[in-house]
Parts: C-alpha cells; sequence; structure tokens
C-alpha cells in the first residue's frame, strides 16, 4: 500500500484482490492489528456488510490503527462502500480524513467520497458530509467556501423530518464555528446551543471542549445584541466547565445579567480586564445591564402593576433621570417591551414583556405570584357562594 499522502483520491483504487490486500496487510501491520484484517476477510468473504461495518469501526477507534486508517479506507472500504450504510460511511470517511496532513489531500478524499453518495437516496448522509466539508474548509481559512456548503447542507437538512442528531449536530457545530470566526455573537448562540441539544455533553465532549464552548457561549451572550434572556444557558449542564477555574466569574456575571442586577455587575466589573472584548464593550454591556434591570423589574410586577415612574426606573437601573426616556426607547425599538411613555408625566405604561426562559429563581417567584393570586380568587369566591346559593 503507497504512502497516503501521496495518493490521488479523486482517482478509483487498483481494483481490491481480497488475499492480496489482506497477506499485505498482515505483513506491513503489528500483530495486535492481525485480527482485525482476519475478520474483514472472513465477513468480505461471506457479504456480511453490516457486522464488517461494525469491526471497521472497532479497527478506526483503535489508536493503534492510525497510520494505516487512510489505506484500509481506500484500497479496502472503497471497493465496497455502495453496500454500506451511506450516514455510517461518511462517519468513517471524516474519522479517517483527520489523519491526512495536507489541507488539500484531505479536501480531495472528502469531496471525492462526496460526489459518490446519491443525494436522494441518501439525504442525511450527503448532509452530514458536506458539514464535514464545510468544518475543514473553516479550519483552514476558507470562509466562503465554508458559507457555501453550509447553505448546501441547510438547504437539504431543512426539508427533512426525524433527522439523526449526529447529522443535526454536524450542521450547527459547523454554523456555530463559523459565526465565532465572522465574530458574529447572536448566530453563534443559537447555533451552539442547538448543537448541544444534538449532542450528550457528557460523553461527546472532552473536559477542554465543554470549557472553550461554555466560555464562548458566555461570551457571545454578554456581546450578543439581540440576546437580553440568558435562561436557556444558565439552565444548561455545559456552565459547570466553568466552575473552579479562571472563568468561574462568568458564570456569576450571567447570572448578574439574567437578574438584571447591577449592584452585582459593578461588583464584577474590576475582573473585565482579564477578558480584553468585554473591558473594549464596556459602554454596550453597562447599556445592556440597564436594559436587563428593566426588564426584570417589570416582570416582577403584577399585571395590573406596571405603570413606572421614570424616578422609579432611574433609581432600578442607576441611571440619571435624563437618560431613562432613551432606555425605554431603546427597549422598546429593541421588542423588549411594548407600552407607551407619558414624557410629561415622566411615566411608562408597559403593556407586555418579551418571553422569556425562566432560571430556577425567577419560576420561584412566578409561583408565589401564582399562589398569591390563587389565594385572593379563593377569597372571591367565599365572598360569592352565599349570594350563589340563595340566588339558587
Amino acid at each position: 500500500m503507497p504512502p497516503a499522502q501521496s495518493v490521488d483520491y479523486t482517482q478509483a483504487p487498483p481494483r481490491l484482490v481480497l488475499d492480496e490486500f489482506i497477506t499485505k496487510a498482515l505483513t506491513s501491520t503489528p500483530p495486535e492489528l492481525h485480527p482485525f484484517f482476519e475478520a474483514f476477510g472472513t465477513l468480505y468473504t461471506r457479504k456480511l456488510w453490516h457486522q464488517l461495518t461494525l469491526k471497521l469501526y472497532e479497527f478506526f477507534d483503535d489508536p493503534r490503527s492510525q497510520p494505516f486508517r487512510v489505506d484500509v479506507f481506500h484500497y479496502f472500504v472503497r471497493d465496497f462502500e455502495s453496500k454500506l450504510n451511506q450516514q455510517r460511511l461518511v462517519e468513517m470517511a471524516t474519522k479517517v480524513s483527520k489523519e491526512i496532513d495536507n489541507p488539500q489531500t484531505q479536501l480531495s478524499f472528502l469531496t471525492s467520497l462526496l460526489s459518490r453518495i446519491d443525494t436522494e437516496k441518501s439525504k442525511e448522509a450527503h448532509v452530514l458530509l458536506l458539514a464535514n466539508i464545510a468544518h475543514a474548509k473553516l479550519l483552514y481559512g476558507d470562509l466562503v467556501g465554508t458559507k457555501t456548503d453550509m447553505d448546501a447542507a441547510w438547504k437539504i437538512l431543512d426539508q427533512l423530518d426525524g433527522v439523526d442528531n449526529a447529522v443535526n449536530a454536524a450542521y450547527y457545530r459547523v454554523a456555530a464555528d463559523y459565526y465565532k470566526a465572522k465574530a458574529e455573537y447572536a448566530p453563534y448562540y443559537k447555533h451552539s446551543l442547538l448543537y448541544l441539544a444534538c449532542v450528550d455533553v457528557a460523553s461527546d465532549l472532552t473536559r477542554d471542549e465543554c470549557l472553550l464552548r461554555a466560555h464562548d457561549l458566555s461570551i457571545s451572550a454578554f456581546l450578543g445584541d439581540t440576546i437580553y434572556n440568558f435562561g436557556e444557558l444558565l439552565m444548561h449542564p455545559i456552565l459547570d466547565a466553568l466552575d473552579n477555574t479562571q472563568y468561574d466569574w462568568i458564570k456569576k456575571l450571567l447570572f448578574t445579567f439574567n437578574e438584571g442586577n447591577i449592584g452585582k455587575f459593578e461588583a464584577l466589573a474590576p475582573l473585565f480586564p482579564q477578558e480584553p472584548i468585554l473591558e473594549q464593550n464596556y459602554p454596550f454591556l453597562r447599556q445592556k445591564i440597564c436594559l436587563m434591570a428593566l426588564i426584570e423589574s417589570v416582570f416582577k410586577r403584577n399585571a395590573n402593576d406596571r405603570t413606572l415612574s421614570f424616578q422609579s426606573i432611574a433609581e432600578e437601573t442607576r441611571l440619571p433621570l435624563d437618560e431613562v426616556e432613551h432606555l425605554i426607547m431603546k427597549a422598546l425599538s429593541l421588542k423588549l417591551i411594548r407600552g407607551s411613555m407619558d414624557q410629561v408625566d415622566q411615566k411608562a405604561h408597559i403593556t407586555w414583556v418579551q418571553p422569556r426562559v425562566l432560571s430556577r429563581g425567577q419560576i420561584g417567584e412566578l409561583a408565589t405570584r401564582l399562589g398569591a393570586w390563587m389565594e385572593k380568587l379563593g377569597d372571591v369566591e367565599k365572598r360569592i357562594a352565599p349570594e350563589v346559593s340563595v340566588s339558587a
């Protein structure tokens, strides 16, 4: 078998002669791998394609197979790849491609397979491979090529029902990483959470990957200009990766924003130089915490008590009185609230607050308010019950 890096993967390999392949493999690989090749020969001869797929998975997962993975795929698997489950084939090919150091060669390896996948019959496999090709291009700095493949993958994915989690995860992972490279915080936040919804954080991600993902999600939550509710992130186990690390203060800052607690925000602000991007965006963050404080203030009030004076808003947001009007207008323009302002009486009447994913603490507060409402309802029932009995 020739060295993997010198192979042209756009060309079909020589026709497989099984005995020759197995003999050559047994003479060029360590004895510990020989049982794999002996099993390959038996399963191939008996045309047990499913069992052969499982054995190939086992082989590719064995660290000792690393130097031989590309050759086994190219000279052996390609002979019968059309008989395999196409999604499993793509998963194997993606794993194997990571052993190819040359970027152009790696892309040739994957795009060659793409041309052999039947899009109509194997749509999920096609999407999975497109997403993995896009990710390879992203790693090599080809943002335009990445976006092109992402769009092509989404066009198919958006039409499918009941898609395998592995396929969804591959798409959302590359989409999130693309938006991270573009420093587009809100799209990164959205796609990264969707990616995490498709994987098992405990088993599919390493500790370092969890820490990096939790850090990046937090930064995007702070800097995303349309993100004003952190509840979904705060309840996700990925944030546990920040505990007892140099980023544990970032987790505290997330809770601070979600509470709209300006006092805690100011107490944590001296730590911002540890994250230069937060320090550089301090004015935006200061405005954001004021908006969060306004939202939280409205949310805590009963539906019939949502007329706020400019003075009370100034006190809760720690803003000068003459900046309150601008803050309310900003909240209205972002569709965080609906309502009206009386500039003469300096009051804001809020009729609606943006729906939110609530933290456990906020759910507790809502439960308390619901309990109080039920008590009032019970009192009303007691008062009208005698009247209903008399009229009956």
